[in-house]
């Protein structure tokens, strides 16, 4: 890992999360893939050699499962739903260089590969453990064939992990009050032998690892927790026949006990490895897979992957590895930040294999201000999306400008209308579409001129922002650059109104359609990551060779063709009616689930994942995990303040421009507010403003500040008491 600022001399690989093959993708599942494809394509535009890799993860209890219950085998349970990732993906215009899975030949061989390492570097070792037993079955229950209390926050908890609780990876054994899921029956424990990773030789590796590790702040923050104290190994091994088989050539294979063997019971033969020890290995094979496929003169995956294009061992756990290694950046969603920034890269060093630069852990998406819930259908599905004819770039920009990358983001119908009309249609297509148009009537195409260095200072500095939102991993900042810029040149051609000299002074207006159309082509080369679609049809309405994903930043100031033909709107406008349809659609789903659970006798719905808590807070968003500190919070400037004046914003069918008196000066703020608060009554109300907010600019209009509301009806926070116009609240 270099840490060299990119693009670096060494090729890249950026992975996101397996999606796993046991149902259908929703907007909290794209969220990872939609951030990791802007970024892969970012670090490509700024020269960076990139890979982009995935896979399904295949293996693991909850496909045995559900594959029982719909009586077929794993694997094709499993492939099914394999087939159908492998085809929404490119529908989202995520575009995976190689998308594997953890069944295929590759995985498997390398996975065994790395059990082979760990065992010859002494990092495996066998002990007797106990694990839950279904006595009416007569089988073991590992993972999420068992379902118990979490012995360390006392919620319910499945075999393997607190999903509901605490967060916690569990061991076998570790679930208190097991019971079968198979069958519904208490479970017993009976004593079993199991391979483990002993995580304690890693310890002190991994604390320095946290502290080359780059990415969110999450990502480096809450490992550091785990690694603290004495290190519990890793079970590597459970008793089932599907997954990837331990390997039977090292260690002596697994010897059942004498008792198990002549009780007719769990064999060596059903010994596999745990799901998580095969799932990130996909991440090397996928590569390996695409290496492969291109040519190692295209792409080498051991570049990437094996130090100095070798293995390396415990012994040489020193000075001796080098730093002049490959890029490997993990996208994922922040569940399942221990898996891979404790046992994978652990795993990874048993090996001799290179360690992560970067580990970028997403927030979750909510739905219409509430927790997603498949359970009660509260989702919008990925099919559902596309179905309702929308581009798959819209979704792609609403969902990577949200907010930053490792925080919740909301989905909403209503507001992914607002966003699209006022963001896409109102800024970016309205200045592409009437600077195009005015060129190709007046000119043909390019006007013969050079550009202003106004405009060319202005267009280097989005690259140079570019090149740094890259390097610090900010793909809400990429997405907003280009709107920033195309924002830029509406205020630049509103402001200046060629039309108006075309006959008074036309080559000032030459000029100025000169600069517009520089400026849409530099919109679309910095637009393309997160809006590739787009960026692509632009690019042929300029008249352009070959695919703007090709080219580099400095294509932002080559100079455009000299004739292009007649452009076309970029941008549709979401209209009410379909809007109103799909809120309808999605409330009667959810109205439907919860009829149907009511029916159940109020318990869990039927196929309830139990993703949604007590019903008092089921539809609360989650609490943030990451804490900050007394003095994080010091730097939040909230003060008391009196609305003075209120009115809406014109084109906009949710905001507000407020004004806000907080004692020391009155702020413009623009609050959604207008379809919950009249804005006649709004004048004289006390709320409480985050005044050290970053402005914004919503529709033309700079927001200085932002209003505090709670819940769905936005309930505006105020005082008890009449605390003076700019009290700070502490």
């Amino acid at each position: 890992m270099s840490n060299d600022e990119f693009p670096t001399d060494q090729p890249a690989v950026v992975t996101c999360g397996l999606p796993y093959a046991n149902g259908d993708l929703h907007v909290g599942h794209l969220r990872t893939y939609v951030d990791g494809d802007a970024l892969s394509r970012s670090l490509r535009r700024i020269g960076q050699q990139t890979a982009f890799v995935s896979g399904s993860d295949m293996h693991g209890t909850p496909v045995a499962v559900n594959a029982a219950e719909e009586g077929v085998e794993p694997r094709e349970f499993a492939l099914d739903f394999h087939e159908t990732y492998a085809e929404t993906f490119p529908q989202f215009n995520i575009e995976f260089d190689n998308y594997g899975h953890t069944d295929d030949e590759t995985n498997v061989e390398l996975t065994q590969e790395f059990v082979r390492s760990w065992v010859e570097n002494d990092h495996v070792h066998e002990k007797e453990i106990e694990v839950a037993w279904d006595t009416e079955e007569d089988q073991p229950l590992p993972d999420r064939y068992v379902e118990g209390t979490c012995p360390y926050c006392g919620e319910q908890a499945r075999g393997d992990e607190c999903d509901e609780g605490c967060q916690r990876h569990l061991e076998p054994g570790e679930i208190e009050d097991p019971v079968s899921t198979l069958t519904g029956n208490p479970a017993e424990y009976r004593t079993r032998e199991h391979k483990f990773l002993r995580l304690a030789d890693f310890q002190e590796y991994l604390q320095g690892f946290l502290d080359r590790l780059e990415g969110t702040d999450n990502a480096q923050n809450q490992p550091r927790e785990w690694i603290e104290g004495e290190l519990q190994d890793l079970c590597i091994t459970r008793d089932m026949d599907w997954g990837v088989d331990y390997p039977e050539d090292v260690d002596g294979g697994r010897v059942a006990p004498e008792e198990q063997r002549e009780g007719g019971g769990e064999t060596a033969d059903e010994l596999v490895l745990y799901v998580w020890v095969d799932a990130p290995i996909e991440y090397v094979a996928s590569t390996k897979q695409y290496s492969e496929r291109v040519g190692d003169d295209e792409y080498d995956w051991e570049e990437v992957w094996k130090i100095d294009g070798e293995e390396r061992h415990a012994t040489e756990w020193d000075d001796e590895w080098t730093d002049d290694s490959a890029e490997i950046i993990h996208v994922i969603g922040r569940d399942i930040i221990q898996h891979h920034a404790v046992f994978w890269p652990a795993m990874l060093r048993g090996a001799g294999y290179n360690e992560p630069r970067s580990i970028l852990a997403t927030g979750f998406v909510g739905i219409d201000g509430k927790a997603l819930s498949t359970s009660r259908n509260r989702a919008v599905w990925a099919d559902e999306y596309l179905d309702a004819g929308f581009h798959p770039d819209l979704f792609r920009y609403y969902i990577a400008t949200g907010a930053q990358i490792d925080t919740d983001v909301d989905f909403s119908w209503d507001r992914f209308q607002e966003r699209v009309n006022g963001e896409l249609v109102g800024n970016v297509g309205n200045f592409i579409y009437r600077s195009l148009l005015f060129a190709e009537r007046n000119y043909d195409g390019t006007p013969d001129a050079a550009v202003s260095d106004d405009v060319r200072d202005r267009i280097e500095a989005a690259t140079d922002d570019f090149e740094a939102a890259v390097r610090e991993y900010d793909v809400r900042e990429l997405a907003e650059i280009a709107i920033e810029l195309s924002n830029y040149g509406n205020e630049y051609i509103q402001r200046n109104e060629p039309w108006n000299l075309v006959d008074d002074d036309p080559e000032e207006a030459e000029q100025v359609i000169r600069d517009c159309v520089q400026l849409t082509k530099a919109v679309a080369v910095l637009m393309q990551p997160v809006l590739p679609g787009k960026a692509e049809r632009l690019w042929g309405q300029l008249g352009e060779q070959g695919s703007v994903a090709d080219v580099t930043l400095d294509s932002a100031l080559e100079a455009p063709p000299a004739e292009f033909g007649e452009p076309a709107e970029l941008f549709e406008q979401v209209e009410d009616d379909h809007i109103e349809a799909l809120n309808e659609e999605l409330q009667e789903r959810v109205e439907s689930e919860a009829s149907t659970e009511a029916s159940n006798g109020g318990g869990e719905a039927a196929g309830d994942e139990g993703d949604d808590g007590d019903a008092e807070t089921a539809d609360l968003q989650p609490l943030v995990e990451d804490r900050i500190s007394f003095e994080d919070f010091e730097g939040v400037d909230m003060r008391v303040g009196e609305i003075r004046s209120a009115e809406p914003v014109e084109g906009a069918d949710k905001l507000l421009r407020l004004e806000v008196d907080i004692g020391h000066e009155v702020r413009q703020v623009v609050a959604g507010l207008r379809q919950l608060h009249d804005a006649e009554d709004l004048p004289g109300t006390r709320v409480i403003l985050l005044a050290n907010m970053e402005k914004a600019e919503l529709f033309g209009i700079e927001s200085n500040g932002m209003v505090l509301a709670a819940g769905d009806e936005a309930d505006l926070l105020t005082t008890h008491e009449d605390a003076p116009l700019g009290t700070r609240i502490k």
